[in-house]
């Protein structure tokens, strides 16, 4: 159905006929003036030297061959100094409305994945605290994520790497272990690091009214009680709270099994047998500086212990392992110097760097009434992710967390997210799908009943410009989908459901849907918006937010 794809299958037999390549700089892409057509390329330009012709007539041979090789072109025009211009028949977008409503729930799928086996790994806070609102955002972009992929025809799994070993964890051991002494009435001195929140508080209460005796155990005994039972109910928290806002994981994979099953050293050993590794005053050091880094990196201390980075190549390292083609990581933008160090150790491992991608989270600004929200632990503060979905929901919190690009950062106005006003985009969005639903009740109450599948002869009443531009708008979504995939940003589903949203609103507005001239227009209308509002859904599910029937 993609218009795209037709003229550029097209465009690839004129150049077997001509027995030439694709130039790499040929794009098939929408003119910025649609009163110039449907698609335009510049593959004549290209073409003109090694065809030896002027690009014009280039473009004028190539126009020709479209007309007559490239299904429901109606016109092909030479533009500008070679470019073409490709308009279809109405009748080619009307398909899309039997598209949608042939595939239901499954519109917009395609195969442009070819069924690669891609892991998506995302949030992977350290369970010492409850997941704030950065985890947020960066959970809705990974599910958001792992949907689309899967839509444009990826074998996806998700995974949460469980930061369970190390010295975070030895802290949280430590926090927990020293108020739990101070409420037993056996104080000690304070740590000079810990976790200071009151749910390390609340913990150690759990704890002592379970077994009151605790706080005579040994400090050793006592930190690694706490540490076990902290990172258990701290861990199931997370798993709640992301459960609550429709995230999903396949996979909790722990840190601590890549120590205990030995994945560690064997990652080490693949480092070894590349050439990579060396050892230097005790340590264990990785020649990244051969792959582009300014300095080598520590793996192992002259102490035994292992750096992050050790860790995180051991844990890539094991995702490989486990048959993976594409590696995707959700991390903080706090992060972005680290990516072209994973980027070496990938290539150490006899990677393609390709591999491996990193989609990095920029901040969320909370604000109230357009006022900074301050973050802190405080009660009545919007610090974690559980309160901010408790005060605007989650179909707010998670449009609004993917309405930009992920790298930029959000401002998130929670008096704002829970108008119910046009100006509020969630309720922009829904607000199209359940009054395209609302028309089909009345619609049906007149007596006015849509078949289940419409025919192309049926739909002919959909003839004027606004109906075009919106049946152009429903044969994008796959397009939009598999851009969104391929360049891993998931905001394109957002605006263009916005897009889509405002072309409903204003159609609505234009044209009397159950008072048209006739019966067969009033049905073709109908039609029309059932396979907008299957769109609308798709796209609304691709991003974890409901599409209501009702408001």
């Amino acid at each position: 159905m993609q218009a795209f794809d037709i003229v550029r299958s097209a465009l690839a037999d004129f150049l077997k006929e001509k027995g030439l390549e694709w130039p790499a700089k040929a794009v098939v892409e929408p003119p910025k003036d649609p009163k110039h057509g449907d698609c335009a390329t510049n593959m004549a330009l290209l073409l003109a030297k090694p065809l030896k012709k002027s690009p014009r007539d280039v473009a004028a041979e190539l126009c020709a061959f479209l007309k007559d090789h490239a299904q429901d072109v109606e016109r092909a025009e030479t533009a500008g100094p070679g470019f073409c211009n490709v308009t279809f028949s109405q009748a080619f977008w009307r398909r899309v409305v039997l598209e949608a409503e042939e595939k239901g729930s499954a519109f917009g799928e395609s195969s442009a994945g070819k069924g690669r086996k891609a892991l998506v790994e995302y949030v992977s806070a350290n369970p010492t605290g409850p997941l704030h609102v950065g985890h947020g955002r960066g959970a809705a972009a990974g599910d958001s994520l792992a949907r689309i992929l899967r839509k444009a025809g990826y074998d996806v799994t998700t995974e949460y790497y469980i930061n369970d070993a190390g010295r975070q964890m030895r802290l949280l051991g430590l926090a927990v272990w020293y108020r739990l002494r101070g409420l037993a009435g056996r104080p000690m001195p304070e740590p000079e690091e810990y976790y200071r929140g009151s749910y390390i508080v609340d913990i150690a209460k759990e704890m002592l009214d379970q077994d009151p005796g605790l706080a005579q155990l040994s400090d050793a005994e006592g930190q690694e009680r706490c540490y076990a039972y902290a990172k258990d109910q701290i861990l199931a928290g997370i798993k709640q709270d992301l459960a609550d806002f429709r995230v999903e994981h396949q996979v909790w994979f722990s840190e601590k099994t890549l120590v205990d099953g030995g994945k560690v050293d064997r990652a080490f050993q693949a480092l070894k047998d590349a050439g990579y590794t060396y050892e230097k005053d005790g340590a264990l050091w990785f020649a990244t500086s051969k792959l582009g880094d300014d300095k080598d990196r520590v793996l192992r201390k002259s102490d035994g212990s292992l750096t992050y980075f050790a860790s995180d190549i051991a844990y890539h390292h094991d995702k490989y392992g486990r048959g993976y083609d594409w590696l995707i990581d959700v991390w903080g933008a706090d992060h972005h110097g680290y990516v072209p160090r994973m980027k070496a150790a990938v290539q150490a491992m006899g990677r393609d760097p390709a591999s491996f991608d990193v989609v990095l989270i920029q901040l969320v600004n909370l604000l109230v009434a357009g006022k900074p929200v301050e973050m802190s632990t405080r009660a009545g503060t919007f610090e974690t992710l559980a309160d901010v979905v408790k005060e605007v929901g989650v179909d707010a919190a998670r449009f609004m967390f993917l309405s930009r690009k992920t790298d930029a950062a959000v401002d998130f106005d929670l008096e704002a997210v829970k108008q119910r006003t046009m100006e509020n985009p969630v309720y922009y969005v829904q607000y199209a799908h359940a009054r395209i639903k609302a028309v089909l009740r009345r619609a049906a109450d007149a007596g006015v009943v849509l078949p289940e599948r419409s025919s192309l002869e049926g739909l002919s009443g959909l003839d004027t410009q606004d109906d075009m531009l919106l049946l152009r708008k429903l044969a994008l979504f796959q397009d939009m989908v598999e851009t969104a995939a391929r360049t891993l940003n998931v905001h394109h589903v957002s605006h263009y459901l916005m897009e889509l949203a405002q072309l409903l609103h204003s159609y609505y507005a234009k044209y009397p849907i159950l008072k048209a001239e006739t019966k067969a227009i009033a049905c073709a209308r109908l039609a029309l918006l059932r396979a907008a509002a299957q769109a609308v859904a798709s796209g609304l599910g691709l991003m974890g937010v409901s599409a209501p029937e009702h408001m």
